[in-house]
């Protein structure tokens, strides 16, 4: 005997409330998070997009412009930031002690990573931590005792010991960072390497520091902004105006009397491009090394 087949009674699923369709085509439980994003983007951009609107803004009618594209851009600011105050030579010199540290600082942190990483010697973990716990300290606590210590070693007034000073104050977190990433590389990578008769430097350069890279890149990036925006150091250990950074040197725009507002933020738009181009640069690498690094 045939049985009877029922039809069937299942319902259609009902949407739960808030994900359906919304602003843009996005689900409604999200549109909050893009009117956020959105609110902070602007509250990010703005003063920045401001400050590049009155550096075409002419000295006239600089304070007062009250909208943000000017009625009579002039590139004359920008040609006199460029030209006065030695702003090229501090911009030069900014450059120079970047780049240097950022240079300096990933080799030390690249080699001391890789011991803490892969070697066993004594009081290995308390040596780390006592890395760690310098973190903690605030840089302008030790400005004096660095102050002492660069003119006991004749290196006040230097760039060499600006950038000394930077590379300290930075190995702590690359040290850190990187010793996160070379322990998460396979040791069989590293043996078959050294089975190929590769030393203990080859094997950190051509192996561990190329699958790094996104940590390489994450910290190169912050270690040149920090460099490049270091204002209370650079001024206390720099006297001569042929060696000052282009923060110390932005200072030289603020008269007794008057402001050259016009050159000061054209000079300080010029001042931003490199951190821009450091960091589209290194976005290639960063969300992965972020994400990498949050992961671990």
């Amino acid at each position: 005997m045939a049985l009877a087949t029922r039809p069937d009674q299942t319902k259609p699923a009902i949407p739960m409330k808030g994900t359906g369709p919304g602003l843009f085509g996005i689900r409604r439980r999200n549109r909050s998070r893009l009117v956020i994003a959105v609110l902070l983007s602007l509250v990010s951009l703005g003063p920045l997009l401001y400050m590049l609107s009155l550096s075409f803004q002419p000295n006239g009618g600089l304070l007062g412009a009250t909208v943000l594209i000017p009625t009579h851009p002039t590139v004359q600011n920008y040609v006199q930031a460029w030209t006065e105050n030695s702003f090229s030579r501090y911009f030069v010199n900014s450059l120079i002690v970047s780049v240097a540290t950022v240079v300096i600082t990933v080799v030390f942190a690249s080699l001391a990573a890789f011991a803490f990483a892969r070697y066993k010697f004594p009081l290995k973990e308390l040596i780390f931590y006592v890395f760690l716990a310098s973190l903690a300290v605030p840089n302008l606590l030790l400005l004096i005792p660095q102050f002492l210590l660069m003119d006991r070693l004749h290196l006040l007034d230097s760039l060499f010991g600006l950038v000394l000073l930077y590379v300290a104050s930075n190995l702590p977190f690359t040290i850190f960072l990187l010793r996160g990433f070379f322990e998460a590389i396979p040791r069989e990578y590293e043996e078959s390497f050294r089975l190929d008769g590769a030393g203990t430097l080859r094997v950190l350069v051509s192996l561990i520091v190329p699958l790094s890279l996104p940590a390489v890149a994450v910290v190169s990036m912050f270690i040149f902004s920090a460099a490049w925006d270091e204002f209370p150091v650079a001024l206390t250990m720099i006297n001569s105006g042929s060696h000052y950074t282009l923060p110390v040197g932005l200072a030289d725009f603020i008269g007794v009397h008057t402001v050259a507002w016009g050159p000061f933020f054209a000079a300080s738009v010029i001042a931003t491009v490199p951190v821009i181009v450091v960091f589209l640069i290194s976005l290639r690498w960063f969300r992965s090394g972020v994400s990498l690094g949050a992961i671990r």
